[in-house]
């Protein structure tokens, strides 16, 4: 009970329920699209849908100065390939509540005179950055946390049983991709902060692919992945120590 008032009594709290909520009702719509007996509940559940969108526009309007404070943090980092990508990441996600911002005032009236298709293809583009720049920045982390892992040799040793126990996998593939993949697996194991971080912005990217025609999946695949990456994103609120970092 404690996590969940946490949870709500936080704006981003708030923001992720928001979302997996309007994620959960497109996945949802697009499984009940073709049963006849049920267009009301779809009708209500794309209501919901839309209403959770508009919300969450309102809750993300200080989220442009957040993420430019990220960038100056993150900008003195000394690891040069976290400094590059975690500052494009941040700078990317604050262009991205820029337009979001510009959208949102365009359908509370405020503003006239933008093309709102224009606007949302510029958001999709600039969250695209980010969220490569955040895979960067993962595929990064998780090379380092290779690199030294095989350096030890307690765990090179396990590495040299499994490979001695698995002699009908050595022969059917490379020795040296069985050693990676169980490297890799070991890793993920460990590091569920960087895995979970890396799922999530994998999850995430579907959803700028399909609306800049990218890689078009339909709505369901968008909802489910939103679905997940929002679940994530509640996960690591609740448990800071999930959360990747820097």
């Amino acid at each position: 009970m404690e996590s969940v008032l946490k949870l709500t009594n936080q704006s981003q709290g708030r923001d992720r329920i928001f979302r997996t909520t309007q994620y959960a009702c497109a996945f949802s719509s697009y499984l009940l699209r073709n049963h006849p007996d049920r267009k009301e509940l779809v009708g209500k559940l794309k209501s919901l849908e839309s209403n959770m969108s508009a919300g969450r526009k309102l809750f993300r309007l200080g989220n442009t100065l957040n993420s430019i404070d990220a960038a100056k943090r993150t900008v003195h980092i000394t690891d040069p390939v976290l400094r590059v990508s975690l500052t494009a990441a941040n700078l990317g996600r604050a262009l991205y509540f820029i337009c979001d911002n510009l959208l949102w005032l365009r359908n509370v009236g405020l503003v006239r005179d933008i093309d709102k298709e224009r606007w949302s293809l510029h958001a999709s583009r600039c969250y695209l950055l980010s969220l490569i720049m955040n895979l960067i920045r993962d595929s990064y982390v998780i090379g380092q946390l290779m690199v030294q892992r095989a350096r030890d040799k307690e765990f090179q040793r396990k590495m040299d049983a499994h490979l001695r126990e698995s002699t009908e996998v050595a022969e059917a593939v490379v020795p040296q991709l069985d050693a990676l993949l169980f490297l890799l697996l070991h890793i993920i194991k460990s590091h569920p902060a960087v895995a979970l971080d890396t799922f999530k912005n994998i999850c995430d990217l579907f959803i700028p692919l399909d609306k800049l025609g990218i890689y078009q999946s339909n709505a369901g695949v968008v909802g489910f992945c939103g679905l997940l990456s929002s679940i994530i994103g509640i996960v690591t609120l609740v448990r800071p120590n999930l959360k990747i970092k820097p």
